[in-house]
C-alpha cells in the first residue's frame, strides 16, 4: 500500500506563506511510495519499490498518473531511503509524474545506487538525463505525435544512453506506429539498449501492434503493462 505522507510520518510540508518554490536541498515532493510488481520494461514481474515524485511539465493525452501532477508532501531524502529500506525490495523504480522535474531526483538516485539497490528511472525524455547516475537504468519514454507532446522530445538524450538504458514508445494509432518505426531506424543505440513498443490501453488494440511489429520484422520488444492487467489503474499498485 502507498505510504501516507504526513508530517507525523516524517514528511515536511512546503511553506504556504509565499508563492515561491522553497529551497530544499535534501528533500523531494512525493506522491506515494509503495511496493508492488514492476509492470513493464526489462524488469517486468520483479518485486519493486516505487518512489513516485510529484509534478510533471507534460500533459500526454493518455496519461494514467494525473493524480501525481500536484499535491504530495515534502519528504527528506533520508526519510525516503529509510522508507525504501523498510519495504524490503532490492529493486527500486523512481517515477512520476516526471521525476527529473525535481532537481534533487538525481541525488536520490545516486544514494539508492550507493546503497546497493538495482534502480530504474522512468522519465518522459523531455528533460536532460545526464545528471542521473548512469548506474541506474534510465527508461526514456519517447513521445509519439498522438501523445500530444512529441515536440517536447529531447533527442540529445539519445547520445547519453548506455547499454543498460531503455527506450519506450507508447503507440496510440497506426500513424504513431509508422512514426515510431521510422525513428527507431534512424537511431544509433548502444547494443544493450532495449527498445519497447507498448499499445496505449484505451486507444490501440494490442494485437494490431503485435501484428505490425511481426510484419515489419521490427527489432523492438513488444510489451503490455502487467500492473494494469492485474490491478487496473489503482494508485499504489
Amino acid at each position: 500500500m502507498p505510504v501516507a505522507l504526513s508530517p507525523g510520518a516524517g514528511a515536511a510540508r512546503a511553506p504556504r506563506a509565499t508563492g515561491r518554490r522553497p529551497e530544499r536541498v535534501d528533500a523531494l515532493r512525493i506522491t506515494e511510495i509503495f511496493c508492488s510488481l514492476q509492470g513493464e520494461a526489462r524488469d517486468a514481474g520483479a518485486l519493486t519499490t516505487f518512489v513516485r515524485l510529484t509534478g510533471c511539465p507534460l500533459r500526454c493525452h493518455y496519461c494514467d498518473t494525473a493524480y501525481a501532477f500536484s499535491g504530495g508532501d515534502w519528504m527528506p531524502l533520508d526519510a525516503i531511503i529509510q522508507r525504501v529500506r523498510s519495504l524490503g525490495a532490492r529493486q527500486v523504480c523512481v517515477t512520476g509524474g516526471e521525476p527529473l522535474a525535481q532537481p534533487n531526483c538525481a541525488a536520490l538516485v545516486g544514494r539508492l545506487c550507493d546503497a546497493g539497490y538495482r534502480v530504474s528511472v522512468e522519465t518522459a525524455g523531455a528533460l536532460d538525463i545526464r545528471a542521473v547516475d548512469s548506474r541506474a537504468s534510465r527508461v526514456v519514454d519517447i513521445k509519439t505525435p498522438d501523445s500530444g507532446e512529441a515536440a517536447r522530445n529531447r533527442w540529445d538524450n539519445i547520445e547519453a544512453l548506455t547499454d543498460h538504458d531503455q527506450l519506450k514508445f507508447v503507440i496510440c494509432s497506426r500513424a504513431d506506429y509508422v512514426w515510431a518505426r521510422d525513428r527507431v531506424a534512424e537511431l544509433h543505440l548502444p547494443a544493450g539498449c532495449d527498445v519497447w513498443f507498448s499499445p496505449s490501453s484505451e486507444q490501440m488494440p494490442a494485437r494490431d501492434l503485435a501484428d505490425w511489429i511481426v510484419a515489419d520484422r521490427l527489432p523492438v520488444r513488444f510489451q503490455l503493462q502487467l500492473h494494469k492487467q492485474l490491478w487496473g489503474e489503482a494508485p499504489g499498485r
